[in-house]
């Protein structure tokens, strides 16, 4: 017996609306007449209720935005300096102070005054004018205007003004069955216009690309699809990873100044009780001065200003000077897709043929059946595939086809759902049918086939449209034969595969971000040489699911697939959750509060106004190529901007510990204006190091506050113990005098200018110093520095420092070079003994353990997959020995 096989069936892959929620209150304002629309006195009374058809921006006052600028540690610390400068009236030291206060907040200031108009350019993207029914006419109104109820026009061209209900029926009031064909990838990231009909839900900012319809208008201003993207922009205004890193290290150095010069200054005024108090708080300002990294803001704005300024060559513009910073930390990079990763234009594929035809038989075909001139990006990739694809359509002016004529064409209607072409063929004078349609038309067109089924449902298993192609014989107008199925498919562009395997060598993880379909998207990963863990946006927002569940999802998927700009900050936001820098790019106004929320939000070439406004970066060539400059770029900078904090952090300590130490124990200090100079000229030399070569990790960078900290403090102790050895062999075994403008003054200034300022060819890399050597320029202005420091010490300067000689000269800067090996030495050691686990065992916050004992458990798990999978091993290799035996 046998049983008669089922006729294949086309499996149909439907556009998923975005949800559009309307309550009933809303719901009853809607069913305006078509003919009349609303009356003057309805739309002022509602007009009343939901407002203004535009996005609302809460500007922020540029005053406080500026002086926000001063509110960092440092600069707290900085200004009560000032004040104390002020009060002992050492106006020198006020000027300086005061001046590099301000030259950082203004370099901060300009570089982020243009990062605020993001609301500003989702503005713009509004329709200005649109046609309206109101008081029984159609006008001409401002979209501002429009709310719910109103019913306005939809043609080709037009930008729909409002989120609003298609009614499915034309301008002069009769049935329409043509669907609307619409462009809404800036606002969902679908690589291909939708087509929509009557009830569905046209959204503002998107563009009517084909046939007309009247809509009523459903939603307004903030609560529009766009509106709540502008809602998501205008609420993300949290502190950058490097204001709080540069806070972390400002509470430390606050902490520590103000402890120990409060005790200096109790110890000065009780043991000298009855002295003028000014005297002590002019000591203490200056060692106050002298110790603060005042100039630590402005180097590190330098350093990533000169950096900016390489990353601009290479076409990679910065907006927000920190994000360049941050670059260098990032571990996850969430890419769009549409436009991004792909080219943002459908591309003919690989096709499926049936025997006996060619690839240049369907694009010829194809070309015959298309319709001249249209506007439909089908049919723009099909003429564009055929004429370079078929040998005698290249160089073709128009639609003439040489050696056929068309002599009557049927274009594209939604009740046909195909195209059709008579043609002649000019050589054998014979007359044919072409027609080209959706795969059910075309299958049922000629007569049904399993195979072609089969082939239409595995093209759209990989996310490909497919289109049937068919034609005739001349003699048998009724008898179609199937040519086969055109492929079409958004592609990667060239580089962007090269692009994500780079990412995933430096250490970065690039997620595919995209407002297409599940089998789209991971058709496209494949292509990308990415894992096909493509996960649903809607289980980002599961109400069963708990937040640890959501971000392990989150984490361990190499992609998202139709998301809303909700879902794209959901996103960032989960993964920020833990700690994770993250990098986000885009190009249209959906990506807009994703890439605000991101640490370094990064707009593509050719990205809307909304993208650039909202982003950090901005790439001014096409693809994610460039991206690749900026991470090697910005490591680079990190390295130059950590390896400064480093140094100035352990000068500052060595500063702070040594004076503190001695003014308790032998009451002796430096003249002020010593102390200054080092200060001064130290920091504007190391100012080169923007210019310094560097080094540039692997893996993304990181601060590690506590290693820095505790290295700082080390080689800080160190080099105190070195200039008590200084001092007490000049004292005791030279007997210098201790007094001002005496020799131990001179000894002290050049051991206290040179012996921290050459640790600074150590803090530069991880490694030993000579790894990886500075760069000529930044040699030359550190070792300048600490030669001229020698000189004025050898031959003194009259009223400020005492001669010395040659002999201390030269042996205080040959001890200072010795002993910055000796500490490298350290710095390797420590460097090579540190770990997460060291630092939460060393300072057990209950974020750290937390995060150790998930570590822990993660390994565990890894070592019982690796277990597991041995054993399976095992059992294959024994089941093998079996068979092998047994055979």
């Amino acid at each position: 017996m046998t049983t008669e096989k089922a006729p294949a069936e086309l499996k149909e892959h439907k556009h998923q609306e975005v949800s559009d929620d309307i309550s009933p209150e809303l719901e009853a304002l809607l069913h305006t007449d078509t003919t009349q629309g609303l009356t003057s006195a309805e739309h002022q009374e509602r007009i009343q209720k939901f407002g203004r058809n535009e996005l609302v921006e809460q500007k922020s006052n540029p005053l406080l935005k500026f002086l926000g600028y001063f509110t960092d540690p440092i600069a707290v610390l900085i200004i009560v300096a000032m004040i104390f400068s002020a009060v002992a009236q050492d106006w020198i030291n006020f000027g300086i102070i005061f001046f590099l206060l301000l030259l950082n907040a203004l370099i901060g200031f300009s570089m982020e005054a243009q990062a605020e108009s993001a609301l500003d350019a989702l503005k713009n993207t509004l329709a200005l004018k649109t046609k309206c029914w109101r008081d029984g006419e159609l006008k001409e109104v401002d979209s501002v205007e429009l709310v719910p109820g109103d019913v306005i026009v939809l043609r080709l061209g037009d930008i729909v003004p409002a989120d609003c209900r298609l009614l499915g029926i034309s301008v002069t009031g009769d049935e329409s069955d043509a669907d609307l064909q619409i462009d809404q990838s800036a606002l969902t990231g679908e690589s291909l216009p939708v087509n929509k009909n009557k009830g569905s839900t046209a959204y503002s900012s998107s563009i009517v690309k084909q046939g007309q319809m009247m809509a009523v208008v459903t939603k307004t201003g903030g609560t529009t699809f766009i509106g709540r993207a502008a809602n998501l922009i205008s609420i993300t205004n949290e502190k950058g990873h490097f204001q709080k890193v540069i806070g972390q290290i400002g509470n430390f150095l606050v902490i520590v100044t103000a402890i120990l010069v409060i005790v200096i200054l109790v110890f000065l005024l009780v043991k000298h009780e009855g002295d003028d108090p000014i005297l002590r708080i002019q000591q203490v300002v200056v060692l106050t001065v002298a110790a603060i990294p005042v100039g630590l803001p402005t180097v590190l704005s330098v350093t990533m200003a000169v950096g900016a300024k390489q990353l601009a060559a290479k076409q990679v513009i910065v907006k927000r000077l920190t994000a360049v910073e941050e670059m260098a930390s990032v571990t996850i990079l969430c890419s769009d897709k549409t436009g991004t990763l792909t080219l943002n234009q459908l591309t003919f594929d690989d096709p499926w043929l049936m025997e006996g035809f060619s690839k240049e038989d369907i694009l010829l075909y194809s070309f015959i059946s298309s319709e001249p001139g249209a506007n439909d990006p089908i049919e723009k990739a099909v003429r564009k595939a055929a004429q370079e694809g078929v040998p005698r359509l290249q160089n073709l002016k128009g639609h003439n086809i040489p050696g056929y004529k068309v002599s009557s064409f049927v274009p594209f209607n939604p009740t046909s759902k195909r195209t059709q072409a008579t043609v002649t063929n000019l050589e054998t004078n014979e007359t044919f049918l072409v027609s080209k349609g959706a795969p059910p038309t075309m299958i049922k067109l000629v007569g049904g086939n399993d195979d072609a089924v089969h082939a239409v449902n595995d093209l759209a298993g990989r996310g490909l449209r497919a289109l049937g192609v068919a034609r005739t014989y001349p003699g048998k107008p009724e008898e179609w034969s199937l040519v086969g199925m055109i492929s079409l498919l958004d592609p990667p562009r060239p580089d962007s595969a090269e692009t994500v395997k780079r990412c995933h060598d430096y250490g970065v993880s690039v997620k595919m971000v995209t407002g297409d379909q599940l089998i789209i998207a991971k058709e496209v990963a494949h292509r990308l040489g990415m894992q096909r863990a493509i996960l649903d946006a809607t289980k980002l927002v599961e109400k069963d699911a708990d937040e640890e569940t959501i971000f392990w999802r989150c984490l361990h998927a190499d992609g998202f697939a139709q998301v809303i700009p909700e879902h794209k900050y959901r996103v960032v936001e989960l993964l920020q959750s833990r700690g994770i820098l993250v990098a986000m790019t885009g190009d249209g106004v959906n990506d807009a509060p994703a890439l605000k929320k991101a640490n370094v939000g990064i707009a593509v070439h050719d990205c809307t106004d909304a993208a650039r406004s909202a982003s950090d970066i901005v790439l001014l060539a096409p693809g994610l190529s460039t991206i690749i400059d900026g991470i090697t770029t910005s490591r680079a900078i990190f390295q130059r901007m950590r390896s400064y904090a480093l140094y100035r952090i352990t000068a500052t300590v060595h500063i702070l510990i040594f004076f503190f130490l001695i003014i308790l124990i032998e009451e002796w200090n430096m003249d002020p204006v010593l102390l200054i100079f080092i200060a001064v000229l130290n920091d504007l030399a190391t100012i080169v190091i923007a210019f310094d070569d560097a080094q540039i990790s692997q893996k993304p960078d990181k601060w590690r506050i506590g290693q820095l900290i505790f290295l700082s403090i080390l080689l800080g102790l160190l080099l105190t113990g070195l200039s008590f050895a200084h001092f007490y062999v000049g004292l005791l075994v030279y007997e210098l005098d201790p007094g001002t403008m005496q020799q131990l003054q001179s000894v002290m200034y050049l051991n206290i200018s040179s012996a921290p300022h050459f640790v600074i060819f150590s803090t530069r890399l991880s490694g030993y110093f000579w790894e990886s050597l500075p760069s000529w320029f930044f040699f030359i202005a550190v070792m300048g520095t600490q030669v001229f420091a020698m000189l004025i010490t050898i031959f003194g300067v009259p009223d400020l420092i005492a001669a010395v000689g040659p002999g201390w000269g030269f042996a205080i800067i040959g001890v200072s070079l010795v002993y910055f090996v000796i500490l490298d030495f350290v710095k390797v050691q420590l460097f090579r003994i540190w770990s997460f686990k060291f630092t939460a065992t060393l300072w057990p916050t209950p974020a750290r353990r937390a995060k150790l004992a998930q570590r822990k458990l993660e390994v565990e798990s890894h070592q019982r997959l690796k277990d597991n999978v041995n054993k399976i091993k095992k059992v294959l290799a024994l089941s093998e020995a079996i068979n092998h035996f047994t055979a």
